[in-house]
């Protein structure tokens, strides 16, 4: 049998076979584990960088009007729709958002006073939006 550190690819194929046939003694128990546990910590790290890129958005809108665009508009909606299948797929993330939006918010605004070429203190320091407002169809003024 092919091991994990040798061939990933066919070592996840080998224990999927393994699964189905139902030979759950022979399984690579411990590899497997982890590699379930980094499943769940990828759709957690796509929620972070998704509500960072929407966050860094929604900055530059309230920061910069005179610069909204299509592009700033249409990315806004992208993440939004995203994040909304992301959620539905994985329910239990949501009781995480809260926790999740606070520590990215820093990460965004790094993003936006970059692509704005500002000083990130020209940005709020406290998250100006609710959830509820950032996953929705709100629009800042």
């Amino acid at each position: 049998m092919t091991t994990y550190h040798t061939d990933f690819y066919l070592w996840t194929q080998q224990q999927a076979d393994l699964l189905r046939q139902g030979s759950l003694s022979t399984l690579d128990t411990v590899h497997l584990a982890e590699e379930i546990d980094d499943m769940g910590a990828s759709r957690e790290r796509e929620l972070e960088s998704r509500l960072a890129v929407l966050l860094a958005h929604l900055l530059k809108w309230i920061i910069q009007p005179e610069r909204r665009g299509n592009s700033w508009r249409l990315t806004i909606k992208e993440q939004r729709r995203r994040l909304d299948r992301l959620l539905c797929k994985n329910p239990s993330l949501r009781a995480r958002l809260s926790e999740i939006i606070t520590e990215v918010y820093g990460d965004a605004v790094l993003m936006a006073a970059r692509e704005m070429d500002c000083a990130e203190d020209d940005l709020p320091a406290a998250l100006p939006f609710t959830i509820e407002q950032v996953l929705t169809e709100w629009w800042p003024n």
